[in-house]
């Protein structure tokens, strides 16, 4: 696997902002992350922005409402079952658009000139997170309705397909994020998803990305299992769960020596109050920390250098408006000291 630029610890973003004007949220992206800026999700902005709601359009029966959305069982979903399927395997992607109402911030991104970044990025959600969160009329989520499991990965490809044809027009090179907040619970007793079936519908989402295709997890997991995957980026809140990733040498040398890159959450994002009281020396010291355990596990330290893009530790939508600001400035200052310090 080869790579079109040089990684250098270049920062980028998970995606949601705390924002609900899109053209404040896009100049700050296009001022803060200047080599690999991310479209923002605006979750505060309207319900429909949520990360779930927002990629639910066209999937068969769905019912989006102010305060819920479900499938709705009761009726015949057949028509619409075939319809997918038939845009699945004709590759009709147009219809499986962001809408403007579902994604303010994508739609004012793509007005923006990118003329001298290395890459723009997007994200879709997971197709196991979503499966688990969007439920049927009776709170039951769909992931455990045979029927409408195998028409998840379907429908998101087809929404990742869409989104980074539009990305291409801005940069030829992306990157992809499949965000999978709900692998944290993967193992227990509440997510019940067999590896196998986790690692294929992952898959089939991922062979509609022809750029770097990256999973994002914001908790601790079984690691082995994404590094198993054809992923190209592996995202995870560093800040946080640093020392879980080192419970997989093994598994994580090989993702390495396939060319896999590394993008270390190394930035806290869990409210004002934390990111106001971090310092520029305090997080590149847990990055270092953090990549130097890892080594001492048998991972060549020059390999993790080699391959590390920092990032906020999770989406930053929580946060005030001053908080993000504040969170990106620390990534980029980060990002700055890294590439000092290891040139």
């Amino acid at each position: 696997m080869s790579f079109p630029f040089s990684l250098e610890f270049l920062a980028t973003a998970i995606g949601s902002l705390p924002h609900t004007d899109s053209k404040c949220a896009c100049d700050l992206v296009q001022n803060q992350l200047r080599d690999i800026p991310a479209w923002p999700q605006l979750p505060k902005r309207d319900f429909r922005e949520s990360i779930y709601a927002q990629y639910s359009r066209g999937f068969p029966g769905v019912v989006v409402e102010p305060d819920r959305m479900y499938v709705d069982r009761t009726r015949d979903l057949t028509p619409e079952l075939e319809r997918l399927y038939t845009q699945y395997l004709n590759s009709d992607i147009d219809a499986h658009s962001l809408n403007g109402d579902y994604a303010a911030g994508f739609a004012q991104f793509k007005n923006l000139n990118f003329g001298s970044v290395r890459a723009v990025k997007g994200q879709v959600v997971g197709p196991v997170s979503w499966g688990l969160v969007m439920t049927d009329q009776d709170r039951r989520s769909i992931l455990y309705d045979e029927m409408l499991a195998d028409a998840i990965p379907k429908h998101l490809r087809l929404q990742a397909m869409w989104q980074e044809r539009e990305l291409r027009r801005l940069c030829p090179e992306t990157i992809l994020f499949v965000d999978e907040p709900y692998l944290a619970s993967f193992g227990s007793a509440y997510v019940q998803v067999s590896r196998d079936q986790a690692i294929l519908m992952l898959e089939e989402v991922f062979a509609g990305i022809r750029g770097l295709k990256g999973v994002h997890c914001c908790g601790n997991t079984d690691w082995s299992l994404l590094l198993s995957t054809s992923v190209d980026i592996l995202n995870f809140d560093a800040y946080n769960f640093a020392e879980t990733l080192a419970l997989y040498p093994t598994e994580l040398r090989a993702f390495l020596d396939r060319g896999g890159i590394i993008a270390w959450g190394i930035v806290p994002v869990g409210d004002d109050e934390q990111v106001s009281r971090e310092t520029v020396d305090g997080v590149t010291e847990k990055l270092k920390a953090a990549m130097i355990h890892v080594a001492s596990k048998g991972i060549p330290f020059e390999s993790l250098l080699e391959s590390a893009l920092i990032t906020p530790a999770c989406g930053m939508g929580t946060l005030s408006e001053g908080g993000a600001v504040r969170a990106l400035e620390l990534l980029n200052q980060v990002s700055e000291r890294m590439r000092k310090d290891y040139a």
